[in-house]
């Protein structure tokens, strides 16, 4: 975990935005001692919310699951992506 105060922000914001870059983590920014902020790159954001937006489809299907939608095994889901697949190229 990377903990800077936040007058690394005024005095060297080149340094933690390169830090933020190449680490792909979050900086916890403090303020007289204290939690303030976190800092992350664009790109760091932009996965965790696809990370994120996953997680949400998961768990949205295995509620509908245990609440009764039909499901399809593996083999079926294959044969219907192939299915699809042909027709686009067709």
């Amino acid at each position: 975990m990377m903990i800077r105060p936040s007058a690394a922000l005024r005095n060297d914001y080149a340094g933690i935005s390169e830090l933020a870059k190449s680490t792909s983590e979050p900086i916890f920014i403090t303020k007289n001692g204290e939690g303030d902020l976190v800092l992350m790159s664009i790109e760091a954001y932009e996965r965790r919310e696809q990370m994120l937006a996953l997680r949400d489809s998961i768990l949205k299907a295995e509620e509908e699951r245990l609440a009764g939608a039909p499901t399809i095994n593996l083999e079926d889901a294959w044969e219907q992506l192939r299915r699809r697949a042909d027709e686009m190229q067709d």
